[in-house]
C-alpha cells in the first residue's frame, strides 16, 4: 500500500510539469509566498487533478508530507473531510508555511470538517496570524451556509473580530471584516450586532 501511494505522489509531482506557469510563481515570489518547490499550477487545474482522483486519506497524508505547492494545496482537495481526526488538522496547522496553503485549507477542507466551529472559534483566539486566518475564513464559510452561532459563539466571535481588526496583520483584518460581513447577511439582528460592534471602533460597515 504505502509503495501504491509513494509511486501515485511521484506520477501527481510528475504532472505538475505539465501544468507549470512560470509567471504564477514569479508573481507569488514577488509577492513572499517562498516554496521550497512551486510550479505555478494554477487553482482550476489543481481541482481538476482533485477530481480526477477523487477522495483518497493515505494520499492526503502523504501528499500535504511533501514540501511542494501544489502537493499541499491538492492534499487540501483530497482528504475526506468526515475521515480526519482533529489531531491531523492541528499538525496541519501547525505545518501550514503561508497564507495561501491557509487559505485553501479553510476553502477545500477546515469549512466541511464535523467540528469545524470548534476549530475556528480556538483558532481566531490565537495569537499566530495564520490561525487565525483560517478560523475567520472557515467562519465566514459557516455564516455563508446559514450556520448561525450560539450566544457564546456571537460573542466570542464579535470579541476576537473587533480584536483582529485592531490588530496589525492586514491579511487577517480583511477576512475577520469579511466574516464579519457574512455574520451581518445572516439576518437583520446580526446585521445591528454587526453594525454597533464596529462602530465601537470607529470603523464604518456596510
Amino acid at each position: 500500500m504505502d509503495q501504491e501511494i509513494n509511486n501515485q505522489v511521484k506520477a501527481i509531482k510528475q504532472s505538475f510539469r505539465q501544468m507549470m506557469d512560470g509567471a504564477v510563481s514569479q508573481s507569488m515570489r514577488e509577492k513572499g509566498l517562498d516554496y521550497h518547490l512551486n510550479w505555478g499550477a494554477t487553482l482550476p487545474r489543481l481541482r481538476e487533478k482533485a477530481d480526477e482522483i477523487g477522495k483518497n486519506y493515505a494520499l492526503a497524508i502523504a501528499l500535504w508530507k511533501e514540501n511542494v505547492r501544489e502537493c499541499k494545496i491538492l492534499a487540501t482537495m483530497v482528504m475526506p473531510p468526515e475521515e480526519v481526526l482533529p489531531e491531523v488538522i492541528d499538525i496541519w496547522m501547525e505545518q501550514t508555511p503561508t497564507s495561501e496553503i491557509a487559505e485553501q485549507a479553510a476553502f477545500n477542507l477546515y469549512q466541511y470538517l464535523p467540528y469545524a466551529p470548534e476549530k475556528a472559534y480556538t483558532w481566531i483566539a490565537s495569537d499566530q496570524e495564520l490561525y487565525q486566518l483560517c478560523g475567520f475564513h472557515i467562519l465566514s464559510r459557516l455564516f455563508m451556509n446559514g450556520q448561525e452561532p450560539n450566544e457564546r459563539g456571537i460573542n466570542e466571535f464579535v470579541d476576537q473580530a473587533l480584536a483582529a481588526l485592531q490588530g496589525e496583520s492586514m491579511i487577517v483584518r480583511k477576512a475577520a471584516m469579511m466574516s464579519m460581513q457574512r455574520f451581518a447577511d445572516l439576518g437583520l439582528v446580526y446585521h445591528r450586532l454587526a453594525k454597533s460592534a464596529i462602530k465601537t471602533i470607529n470603523l464604518d460597515f456596510l
